[in-house]
């Protein structure tokens, strides 16, 4: 029997961060309703360019943000309002190391 043969096949696509997904992609790719999109957005965890849902454009980080967001509920049983805050918190540590960085390069 060939190697090949053994072995199984894997499919996936690599998005851009700046790849435009719509509302219908994003919850196909993370295997959600709308709804729960929504629901990120209104807690601010999802920020998508566009004013109405059949505008709204994902990027990859979106998608990214969308399924931790899942698996903090998920798995730690963390709520929307929550996961919000912990956004909102790795967001200003990103935001701090960055100006780490940049007084480094001084």
């Amino acid at each position: 029997m060939d190697n090949d043969e053994m072995l199984p096949q894997l499919s996936g696509i690599i998005l851009e961060e700046q790849t435009g997904l719509t509302l219908a992609d994003i919850c196909r790719a993370c295997a959600v309703h709308a709804e729960y999109i929504i629901e990120l957005i209104e807690e601010g965890v999802l920020a998508p360019a566009g004013r109405e849902p059949a505008s709204w454009r994902f990027t990859g980080i979106h998608m990214h943000r969308a399924t931790v967001s899942l698996r903090l509920q998920r798995d730690l049983g963390v709520n929307l309002a929550g996961v919000a805050l912990a956004f909102q918190l790795l967001d200003e540590v990103e935001a701090l190391r960055a100006r780490i960085r940049a007084m480094e390069k001084e």
